[in-house]
């Protein structure tokens, strides 16, 4: 068994604590990130799957419970230390690209490490690296509204592998993106998960974009509800019955 580089324990979070509004979005939730997995986290609207995400992933901090990261737990440490941590050890991929209109694609993929201080040589060659696995070389120079959605998406997959992180967070990767280009992305992050062993854990609503995944958490109401691992289906396979936990819960919400 590979090594738990993600783990929550006992994970709440409430809303207005301690007030007659108090929401409890995650009720005591358990939930373990193998080295090189990739979990697809999927849920109906308002069923806590950005809450838990966010509290998994130090942008949020949960009410109770514990959540460790490469061992370390989360909630002990200062906000200074969160931030130094989280740029050690987790890369993140947004459906809206998270780039800087004013700054080159050159520079948007080098910002972590120019913030920490990296060495100008050490990042144009980290940089020249990514670009050319990504085949955006050529647009290293161009500003975001220069490039297409696919090309910004690549961008910024680079600026989450600047810092050889163990573990990508993708919030809704090809929410802006086309079919063909939602493909592309996910054939990029099936080979970045399957070559070259990142652990990825990605929000997503669409049971074709989950197809890519090891792994299917279906949350619901703050709870996990259902656990679906991929094992030897082909994806074909895999798709199909994640269409059934969908269309059953689609269904339930249908019945009332």
């Amino acid at each position: 068994m590979s090594d738990i580089v993600l783990e929550a324990k006992n994970l709440k979070k409430v809303y207005n604590y301690n007030t007659p509004n108090a929401f409890e979005a995650l009720h005591d939730i358990n939930f373990q990130v193998h080295e090189g997995d990739f979990v697809a986290i999927m849920g109906p609207s308002g069923s806590g799957k950005s809450t838990f995400i966010n509290n998994i992933s130090t942008i949020d901090l949960p009410t109770s419970g514990h959540v460790y990261i490469n061992g370390r737990e989360v909630r002990s440490m200062s906000s200074n230390e969160i931030g130094r941590f989280r740029f050690q050890n987790l890369g993140f991929i947004f459906q809206d690209f998270n780039l800087l209109d004013t700054h080159t694609m050159f520079e948007n993929i080098a910002m972590p490490l120019s913030l920490a201080h990296v060495d100008q040589k050490k990042i144009e060659e980290r940089v020249k690296e990514l670009a050319t696995q990504m085949d955006i070389v050529t647009l290293l120079k161009k500003f975001p509204n220069e490039c297409s959605g696919g090309q910004r998406q690549r961008a910024a997959i680079c600026r989450a592998l600047i810092n050889h992180p163990r573990i990508i967070v993708a919030d809704e990767p090809t929410g802006n993106l086309d079919s063909k280009n939602s493909s592309e992305l996910m054939n990029i992050l099936q080979m970045l998960n399957k070559d070259f062993g990142v652990t990825i854990v990605m929000v997503t609503h669409d049971p074709l974009i989950t197809s890519y995944s090891s792994r299917l958490i279906y949350i619901k109401d703050g709870n996990i509800e259902t656990v679906l691992d991929r094992e030897n289906l082909t994806q074909d396979e895999y798709f199909q019955k994640i269409v059934e936990i969908n269309s059953a819960e689609s269904r339930e919400i249908l019945q009332g």
